[in-house]
């Protein structure tokens, strides 16, 4: 059974998703992610004026005659969301935990995939594929991957991006627009980003916490490290070590950017403080310009 306050979550993200889609991103999703292309639909004589690219060849030899190729466009999308459930998306300091604001984008992006006729799928990942949601339309979707994100029970705690990239180029074989909602604690992922780009278009959502970058003022600090379960212990009033405790943190932010940007992919990025609609809104935008 879901207890009260989780379902409560679940209900709210789903409103707040719903609300934002028809009222602020109204056309925004639509124009920038359009259908991938043109799938064939029959053939026909060959009429003055037809392309003569658009013969077809075999059918004209078959009936002595020419015949053309008619294709259509193809409307609708597939859009797969892969969500990091590794423990890393439980850390939250003022604007409650990374993995509310992964829900709250995953349902943002399958609301607006939905109102385009378009299908979402989803697949869980840790240090390993967990599971796996089949492209499908309709609200009652929506509403069972947000569920799932707030009740699932991941078997690891770690983060391996490479694995759920490789397993999607398995399964996937229709281009699809590709979100990765992480905060990329991980490594190593460069190589598989690039391979599943040459039939996707792939997009990271990069979900940070501003309280993750600085130590606390605060005397002798004990972290934990929510993956891999160890401890470090820190002296908060040492300036040098608060400065180089800032500079790995902002490397590591920077290397995630890096990759994706060797691999030719756009990043957004979402503060947990930061509105989910208006960061989406923007990049929609960005987008929208990049394409005119």
């Amino acid at each position: 059974m879901i207890p009260a306050h989780i379902i409560k979550k679940i209900k709210r993200i789903h409103i707040k998703s719903s609300r934002t889609v028809n009222s602020i991103m109204a056309g925004q999703y639509k124009s920038v992610f359009r259908g991938s292309g043109i799938e064939f639909e029959e053939v026909r004589e060959y009429c003055p004026g037809d392309d003569v690219k658009t013969i077809d060849w075999k059918v004209s030899a078959r009936f002595a005659r020419p015949f053309v190729k008619l294709y259509k466009e193809e409307r609708e999308s597939i859009v797969m969301l892969l969500i990091d459930m590794s423990s890393s998306l439980k850390f939250g300091t003022f604007s409650g935990p990374k993995l509310e604001r992964a829900a709250e984008v995953a349902s943002v992006l399958a609301f607006n995939a939905i109102k385009n006729n378009d299908k979402v799928g989803v697949i869980f990942f840790t240090d390993r594929v967990e599971k796996y949601i089949p492209p499908k339309k309709g609200s009652s979707h929506i509403w069972r991957v947000i569920k799932e994100i707030f009740t699932f029970s991941p078997q690891g705690n770690g983060t391996n991006i490479s694995q759920a990239l490789d397993y999607l180029a398995k399964i996937s074989k229709k281009r699809s627009f590709v979100f990765v909602l992480s905060d990329f604690l991980d490594d190593g992922y460069l190589k598989s980003l690039r391979t599943i780009r040459q039939r996707h278009e792939i997009i990271g959502v990069m979900i940070y916490d501003k309280g993750a970058f600085e130590l606390p003022f605060n005397g002798i600090i004990t972290l934990s490290d929510f993956e891999t379960e160890t401890q470090l212990v820190f002296d908060g009033f040492n300036k040098k070590i608060r400065k180089e405790f800032t500079a790995v943190k902002a490397a590591g932010y920077k290397k995630t950017l890096g990759i994706f940007s060797k691999a030719k992919s756009d990043v957004i990025e979402l503060e947990t403080s930061a509105s989910v609609s208006d960061t989406l809104s923007k990049y929609f935008r960005f987008r929208e310009r990049r394409l005119r």
